[in-house]
């Protein structure tokens, strides 16, 4: 079974051991960092929840020969959660913090996301840095086809398990149970903790995690493949984390965002072989990341 802890404390074990490269690549056993020549903006990215470096790389298609349009990523070994502590935003972004300044990388244009989990952490991260009004104050968010709402996330899981249609949608269903009883207990019995861990609860409308995000660009992308979904693991819409996203969207819009989107993709979720698969780095279409981070 996949480790569910991990201590905020060991971000800082390696980040003073980092090997500089002429070519501008710094890579650690946490973060690998891409430096472009010429920066225009920065690119932080959060993996999804049993994934790393290698992962994002190998997945995320649109990373490829970035730093030669400007822009310099800082790819992230931070996974295994579905939330943080106040005591891991605060870990998180000092962190961050000591590896933009030992590499002097300009604090200014920072856009913050993540896959699926990571997606998560983007969120819960940058709504903290606005929050506390920290050196690090990201432009923009990303989040890629992430579950949002720990509650319907957890009722979601017991749902997997009790239609036994898919073996890989069981096994993620007991795990997630096991791992939210053993964390946060059942939401039937502690909805106030998954109204503080959770980037956005559908059931109460809170915006208690999104609301020092609604004046920085954000783009929330999924591919709500309906026919993929029901033929391989019979969910509807409203069992999508793209159900969670819509709901996070609207939310935002009545708090006043104005530089939010929400993206439906259609036939873009593939993984790094081909295979089809609409939960995916790959929902992201290249040059339009592009164009949105550096207009």
């Amino acid at each position: 079974m996949i480790q569910t802890k991990r201590f905020a404390g060991a971000l800082f074990a390696f980040l003073f051991f980092m090997n500089g490269h002429a070519n501008g690549l710094i890579k650690e056993k946490l973060y690998e960092l891409n430096i472009a020549p010429k920066q225009k903006a920065v690119l932080i990215l959060f993996p999804c929840f049993p994934c790393n470096i290698e992962n994002t790389k190998n997945e995320a298609q649109f990373l490829k020969n970035l730093k030669q349009e400007g822009i310099t990523t800082l790819l992230l070994n931070y996974n295994m959660k579905l939330y943080l502590s106040e005591s891991e935003k605060k870990e998180y972004s000092l962190a961050l913090n000591s590896i933009f300044d030992r590499n002097k990388i300009a604090k200014e244009n920072i856009f913050i996301g993540g896959f699926s989990s990571g997606g998560n952490l983007a969120l819960l991260l940058s709504n903290y840095l606005i929050q506390t009004k920290n050196a690090i104050q990201p432009k923009g968010l990303v989040v890629v086809d992430s579950p949002l709402d720990l509650e319907r996330l957890y009722d979601g899981a017991q749902d997997d398990v009790k239609k036994n249609v898919s073996e890989e949608a069981v096994e993620e269903g007991n795990y997630l149970i096991q791992l939210f009883n053993d964390d946060l207990g059942n939401p039937k019995d502690n909805i106030e903790t998954y109204k503080k861990m959770s980037p956005y609860l559908v059931s109460s409308d809170s915006k208690v995690n999104i609301e020092y995000v609604k004046d920085i660009k954000i783009r929330l992308y999924c591919e709500p493949d309906l026919e993929w979904y029901w033929t391989n693991k019979k969910r509807t819409y409203e069992e999508l984390n793209a159900f969670h996203l819509e709901k996070t969207y609207h939310s935002l819009l009545n708090l006043g965002a104005e530089k939010v989107e929400f993206i439906k993709t259609s036939n873009r979720g593939f993984d790094g072989k081909g295979n089809k698969k609409p939960h995916s780095w790959n929902l992201i279409e290249r040059e339009d990341l592009i164009k949105w981070i550096l207009n």
